[in-house]
């Protein structure tokens, strides 16, 4: 009988380990922002991009600190100024099994400007190519409108899907799983919009299988729960470390901190195209007969007013560095004659005496208070400052997927925001948020304030047609220049990125800040 006994306390032993080593392969990760599709040509938005990343994967791939790398296409080459040639990986296979080929990658470029009801559009992504053909099922060749020398970083940003799974799919079918089907390293199992986000391992992802069985995104928008998850274990990685906790959580032994700069900046869109506009009065309430924010120096005056030091070091400890530029310095395109605006109330209310302003204005901020570290309270204290140049300001704070999706139908006067520069350079920048609003070729489609200039717009074409990088860096730093002298926007800080993760796991911090279990490893 003893052996029997001690077979049975063997498997009695076995049982009770069990559960230990299924929850060592699935890792649960607290997003402070849920992903609002899983269709990856629906929204340029982050916390959906991140998602999008973990099902599919684009032709070219990016590494955390925003270098290109081979992803479905092995190598890329222009072979006239208007003709790139992409060979494409061979063996690799979707989720359902079929085999993927240039064809599919042709049925994903077309698909991408046709999204309906996309509140940012990925048009801007492919609208340098005029044609693609397969020259064979591992070969193509894109056609461009002239010299596309960003071509390899817009289409870092397009996802590939299969034809046979997505042909004729809406994006409801794709955020309920039946068009989810990508190569990328992990499968879609669920997504209960504001509760989980389910991923299974690939086995046989093209890049090597992954080191999680199972991956659980779960969105816990309020900071100190978020970092309560963390620490009762209830996750095993949070991502927008609060500014607060920052400090508590780098001197906790049982936890990891990961930090990285941001390519992220934060800004304030005016409207300063409409004759009149919503949200702006006067000081009393009443409604204007004009818009004050097509005047230069009201645009001016507030950008002025703003304290940028004060927002980045006060608000947030640090973890935010004042902009002056749409991209950061040493990013390619950034120009180095752009500072941020200086804090001078003497100067802000003598330009808007000189508007005619003297007596004030009233106008509301419509921001986001879900999506970024501090970003309620960072628009709070914008309008505390600006009250110190007569303009009371009230803010509208709502979670971010209101905020953009509200923004598109140009709801909004003034409009507090993040754009990140995903192609890792200032083109998409420059392209999205200041660009003329024009659909049709996928120009401006985040310009929510629809700025235009004619100047800005002829060079920012050059510099998208030039395939010299230093005359093109150049050429982008220059329409930079042009939209903040206009005022196009006001830049305000970049983010600096902060993860936080149980002792034992190491987290490979990303300047673009998405949050990816692919960059989550077991330390060794």
């Amino acid at each position: 009988m003893r052996p029997i006994k001690h077979l049975a306390r063997g498997l009695l032993t076995a049982m009770l380990l069990l559960p230990l080593a299924v929850q060592a392969a699935e890792v649960r990760i607290g997003v402070r922002t849920d992903t609002d599709s899983i269709d990856p040509h629906f929204h340029h938005y982050a916390p959906s991009v991140a998602t999008g990343r973990h099902v599919f994967d684009a032709l070219i791939l990016q590494d955390a600190g925003m270098a290109l790398r081979p992803g479905l296409a092995l190598s890329w080459k222009p072979i006239a100024e208007d003709l790139w040639e992409f060979k494409l990986r061979p063996g690799v296979t979707f989720h359902d099994g079929t085999p993927f080929t240039a064809d599919d990658v042709i049925f994903s470029i077309q698909r991408v400007p046709n999204v309906p009801n996309s509140p940012s559009s990925f048009a801007m992504s492919v609208k340098a190519i005029q044609e693609v053909r397969a020259i064979d099922p591992l070969t193509i060749q894109i056609r461009t409108h002239g010299a596309a020398p960003m071509l390899p970083y817009d289409l870092c940003t397009v996802a590939i899907l299969s034809r046979h799974a997505a042909e004729g799919k809406s994006t409801s079918d794709f955020n309920h799983g039946t068009a989810a089907i990508g190569t990328g390293p992990y499968k879609f199992v669920e997504w209960v919009p504001a509760d989980h986000l389910t991923l299974a391992r690939n086995p046989t992802y093209w890049g090597g299988a992954q080191p999680w069985d199972r991956v659980i995104f779960k969105p816990i928008a309020n900071d100190g729960a978020r970092v309560a998850a963390l620490l009762s274990g209830d996750v095993d990685m949070i991502d927008s470390v609060p500014v607060n906790d920052r400090q508590r959580l780098l001197e906790d032994k049982k936890l990891s901190v990961f930090e990285r700069d941001s390519i992220r900046l934060i800004y304030i869109m005016l409207d300063s195209a409409r004759d009149t506009t919503p949200g702006v009065s006067d000081r009393d309430g009443k409604p204007l007969d004009r818009n004050p924010l097509k005047d230069l120096r009201v645009r001016q005056a507030i950008s002025h007013a703003i304290n940028r030091q004060a927002l980045t070091q006060r608000l947030l400890s640090g973890q935010g560095k004042p902009a002056g530029d749409v991209v950061p310095a040493g990013v390619f395109g950034a120009n180095p004659n752009l500072k941020p605006p200086a804090f001078d109330l003497k100067l802000a209310n003598s330009l808007m005496e000189q508007a005619g302003y003297k007596g004030g204005l009233g106008v509301t901020i419509a921001a986001s208070n879900d999506r970024y570290p501090k970003d309620a309270e960072a628009s709070q204290a914008v309008a505390q400052m600006l009250a110190r140049i007569g303009i009371k300001a009230q803010v509208d704070s709502m979670p971010a997927a209101i905020l953009y999706s509200r923004g598109s139908k140009l709801e909004f006067s003034v409009f507090m925001a993040g754009w990140i520069a995903d192609s890792g350079e200032a083109s998409s920048s420059l392209v999205s948020l200041l660009a003329t609003y024009d659909a049709a070729k996928g120009m401006g489609p985040s310009n929510r304030g629809r700025y235009s200039s004619a100047a800005f717009d002829n060079t920012l074409a050059e510099a998208l047609h030039t395939l010299d990088d230093k005359k093109r860096a150049a050429l982008l730093g220059k329409a930079t220049e042009i939209a903040m002298n206009d005022v196009g926007l006001i830049p305000l800080y970049f983010l600096v990125n902060t993860w936080a993760a149980r002792k034992g796991l190491v987290y490979e911090a990303r300047a673009d800040e998405l949050t990816l279990a692919i960059g989550l490893r077991p330390a060794k």
